[in-house]
């Protein structure tokens, strides 16, 4: 009479079969992490392309060149140049501006408010490669429309309703008096894009000091600072 296998044999037997399952978690998990860094190498020498050469003259050849990966796989990651650079926007702009935006609870003035604001732009994007990005998106927005729009959804559009959203309540704290600054909220953040476009075109022949320019911008808008 043949014996029955015990449980434990059982048991242990299932557990013999189940095992090199969980040994396939971690080569997965390898897999996932290279993966990830050869997508971050894309994008970071996309960022060097772009740059460099604009968006129209860079070529997916180059970009795999640099990031040391085959041209084909690009294509695992992203489906053409557009969508690159979308990707370049989200990852290297977008956090910048959700910081920006996420303002502190209003406690002190709103001039306050948006000196710090202002301040924290250009010490992250003048002199930096998201100016170089700024300043490509500005340059060649107007030929490829659908990468302006993209920008002004994921960045712009964000940016303009956290200044608003400081007008109104400038407006109401009696700090501002002209009410139809509201209505463009573009005023109130020029000079950071002055900067960031003197910068690339001007700056070796007249230096800007684009703080001490904000500064006298917002006297203009709030008057000058009372000597305490």
């Amino acid at each position: 009479m043949t014996k029955k296998p015990s449980s434990a044999v059982t048991s242990s037997g299932a557990r013999a079969r189940t095992s090199p399952a969980a040994g396939e978690a971690a080569p997965a998990s390898n897999r996932a992490t290279r993966a990830a860094e050869r997508r971050a190498a894309i994008v970071d020498a996309a960022m060097e392309e772009f740059i460099a050469r604009g968006f129209a003259a860079t070529r997916l050849d180059d970009i795999a060149k640099r990031a040391g990966v085959a041209k084909g796989t690009i294509y695992l990651h992203f489906k053409d140049k557009e969508s690159m650079f979308e990707e370049l926007v989200r990852t290297v702009i977008v956090p910048v501006v959700a910081r920006l935006t996420a303002l502190p609870p209003p406690t002190g003035s709103v001039r306050d408010l948006i000196e710090a604001f202002a301040g924290n732009f250009l010490k992250e994007v003048i002199g930096t490669r998201r100016g170089d990005l700024v300043r490509l998106i500005v340059a060649e927005g107007p030929r490829f429309p659908s990468i302006a729009d993209f920008y002004y959804r994921e960045v712009v559009s964000r940016g303009i309703a956290a200044m608003r959203a400081l007008i109104e309540l400038g407006i109401a704290r009696g700090e501002i008096r002209e009410k139809n600054l509201a209505r463009y909220p573009q005023i109130l953040v020029a000079p950071a894009m002055i900067a960031v476009i003197w910068q690339s075109l001007f700056a070796r022949h007249a230096p800007l000091d684009a703080q001490d320019m904000l500064r006298v911008h917002l006297d203009l808008i709030f008057g000058e600072r009372r000597a305490t």
